[in-house]
């Protein structure tokens, strides 16, 4: 059947199935935000395991599905625990989503090293996270200092393990079900 679909219902169908797939990987965000907590009192933030979820998505199935997960699932979670963050998380988890999915696939591409790209994939979104969380800690809440810069130890830490978890789990189903390539 799937021969006979014309190009605007096989678009459709793609459109329809990534949606599907943030949907799915939003609500997975979330749950792995707010099972394991741990409170950052000089910023009422908090270190979670969401990252894992949001690099998994991000590098499985893309920019898009990475950027809706990472963006509506840890907001989502925010508006829970810490909501003064809902709005930044929105944009700095969902663009961290973006950019690990995007240079995985731009990467993949290019036949670079399956790991080494997943690696620094997720560095560079990583990144993107703790210097966008700095950010919006000291321009938009009007943290202090100090304040923004003790969180960066902890956002740090919450990127390295989500690579270290992420990395290997994506290779493995990637590897399994080849047919999920983003």
């Amino acid at each position: 059947m799937e021969g006979n679909k014309t190009a605007s219902q096989k678009k459709q169908s793609h459109v329809a199935l990534q949606l599907a797939t943030a949907t799915i990987f939003a609500a997975l965000v979330c749950a792995a935000t707010v099972i394991f907590v741990i409170s950052i009192p000089a910023t009422s933030g908090y270190f979670n395991l969401g990252e894992t979820v949001i690099y998994i998505a991000a590098l499985l199935f893309g920019p898009y599905v990475g950027a809706v997960s990472g963006g509506i699932g840890a907001s989502a979670a925010d508006i829970m625990l810490a909501p003064q963050f809902a709005l930044g998380t929105l944009v700095i988890k969902g663009l961290e989503g973006a950019i690990i999915g995007f240079l995985k696939s731009s990467l993949a591409k290019r036949n670079a090293n399956q790991i080494l790209s997943s690696i620094a994939a997720t560095t560079v979104g990583g990144l993107e996270m703790v210097a966008g969380y700095f950010l919006y800690e000291q321009i938009v809440l009007g943290y202090s200092m100090a304040a923004a810069l003790s969180e960066i130890p902890f956002n740090i830490v919450q990127m390295l393990i989500g690579i270290i978890v992420a990395v290997p789990i994506a290779g493995i189903v990637s590897l399994v079900f080849p047919q999920l390539k983003s």
